[in-house]
């Protein structure tokens, strides 16, 4: 680019032809002015002629000689390769050197540099032109003046690979307008934009960012160049929906602009599990409220109740006032309270507690039976033990007196078949599955005579052995079989195929 207001073309000014002869710029001076600069200088005349070169220009080409540089623009194209900034190779015409020939401006052209035949540049030079004339006429000097900006953009290629692999979704906006220069794939992945559909377009002209909580105030700092906190907001996705995101800007000084680097982390899933989650508590609320059996949540290491449904407030008389952010305890519920410390020492257990029986005291006193079950659940994110409280009073009270009944028919049961009896005996005292029992070969012998209908004495008689000895094999055999009289021994037996009578 010329300048002809320079210092050296104001010496064209001078009226006085032997004065201006004597201030006339000669390659000393020259030489002298350019060792002291920090950007390399090269120096060239009008017809391509390398005239003259600093250290640092000569430094970076990785030479210490001007000759070295060669003599012409052409032996300089012949010893050096160059790039484009993007590493697209350049034609001779577009080498700086040429350009400046030529009379095209510069204007700080960016280019890879590396001695020819080789494949990877060296250095990376920033190029601008100055053009000095004497007399105001023709160009007398040519001059390429390179900044050496290699660990900038170094810097920047760096930047740029971390940036294009990285996986969180990242966009660059330039900050003096906020237009989007770059967006990552992650970017591009999240929110389905095409490249083109963002870079250059303004962050706040496309709406990218909704929901803000002060988007006047996120705008200001960027536009300031300051640090975003981590902020929620709705980012725009290509289908014009939005997604939930948490993102926070930085200033970063890798780009050749000054710029802002938005990062954003995914919301949406975690968002979308809440509202699962939420809505499957709800679900579980109402089953919750609604179930026929007595239930309660209970929470914290002294198991404070903190719901019951329905169903439990009418089987112990303790509505929800009464009863939410009490224990048991301090209700009095439970009959024996070692019992319950007990069944919630069970809790850690894998299976949990199930079936246990257990007696509950209602707020009127009256004593309810029932089978308890417990689990530890998670209800908004905190550890519950949810309880299960089935009523049984009705069944016991039922079963208790159905045996009694059982046991007045079995006092005088001449007149019934055995096979009422056995039915009777199983109605009283259901048998249990089967197990493994260890009689000895003479119970055994025993529990099959007893199976036939043989009374004490025919067995003693049947066996040669006294009837008191008979007495103490059959009420081994009632310990080891779980049962407390004969009908209960033939039946167990029976089962299993001993004695040889079949009814």
């Amino acid at each position: 680019m010329a300048e002809p207001g320079g210092a050296c073309g104001a010496l064209s000014g001078m009226s006085d032809p032997a004065s201006a002869a004597r201030a006339q710029p000669t390659l000393r001076h020259l030489d002298q002015l350019m060792a002291q600069l920090l950007d390399g200088v090269i120096l060239l005349d009008p017809t391509g002629v390398i005239l003259s070169a600093n250290a640092a220009a000569l430094a970076m080409h990785g030479v210490k000689q001007v000759a070295a540089l060669g003599a012409t623009a052409e032996d300089y194209a012949a010893r050096f390769a160059m790039w484009s900034a993007d590493h697209r190779p350049l034609k001779l015409r577009d080498y700086p050197v040429f350009r400046l020939l030529a009379g095209a401006p510069l204007a700080d052209m960016v280019v890879e540099v590396a001695p020819a035949g080789e494949d990877d540049a060296r250095w990376v030079h920033q190029v601008r032109d100055v053009v000095m004339d004497v007399d105001g006429g023709e160009p007398d000097y040519l001059a390429l003046v390179l900044s050496d900006v290699s660990q900038r953009f170094d810097a920047e290629a760096r930047f740029a690979a971390m940036f294009r692999s990285n996986p969180a979704p990242a966009i660059i906006v330039r900050l003096h307008d906020l237009r989007i220069l770059r967006a990552n794939p992650g970017f591009l992945s999240l929110t389905g934009f095409a490249a083109d559909q963002l870079e250059g377009r303004s962050l706040f002209g496309l709406d990218l960012l909704g929901d803000l909580p002060d988007a006047g105030a996120v705008r200001r700092r960027m536009e300031a160049g300051a640090v975003v906190p981590q902020t929620e907001a709705g980012l725009r996705v290509a289908d014009g929906s939005r997604r939930l995101v948490l993102f926070a800007g930085q200033p970063i000084d890798v780009t050749q602009e000054d710029a802002l680097l938005l990062t954003f982390a995914d919301l949406e899933p975690r968002r979308q599990a809440e509202r699962e989650r939420a809505a499957s508590e709800r679900h579980l609320q109402a089953v919750f409220d609604m179930a026929p059996v007595a239930m309660a949540i209970t929470q914290g290491d002294d198991h404070r109740i903190v719901h019951v449904n329905a169903a439990f407030r009418q089987l112990t008389g303790h509505d929800d006032d009464r009863a939410l952010q009490r224990t048991a305890d301090e209700l009095a519920l439970w009959d024996d309270a070692a019992q319950r410390i007990a069944i919630e020492a069970d809790l850690g257990t894998a299976q949990g507690v199930r079936g246990r029986e257990v007696r509950l005291i209602a707020r009127s006193g009256a004593v309810v039976e029932t089978l308890v079950s417990a689990e530890t659940v998670s209800i908004q994110q905190a550890a519950c033990v949810l309880w299960v409280f089935h009523d049984v009073t009705e069944r016991r009270r039922s079963e208790a007196e159905l045996g009694a009944a059982i046991d007045e028919v079995l006092k005088d049961a001449s007149w019934l078949s055995r096979s009422i009896l056995d039915k009777l005996a199983t109605l009283r005292r259901p048998a249990p599955h089967p197990v493994a029992v260890d009689l000895s070969p003479r119970e055994r012998e025993i529990l099959d005579l007893i199976c036939d209908d043989l009374d004490d004495g025919a067995i003693a008689d049947r066996l040669a052995i006294a009837r008191n000895t008979v007495r103490n094999h059959v009420a081994r055999l009632y310990a080891k079989i779980g049962v407390n009289r004969r009908s209960g021994a033939v039946v167990w037996g029976r089962e299993r195929g001993m004695g040889s009578r079949r009814d």
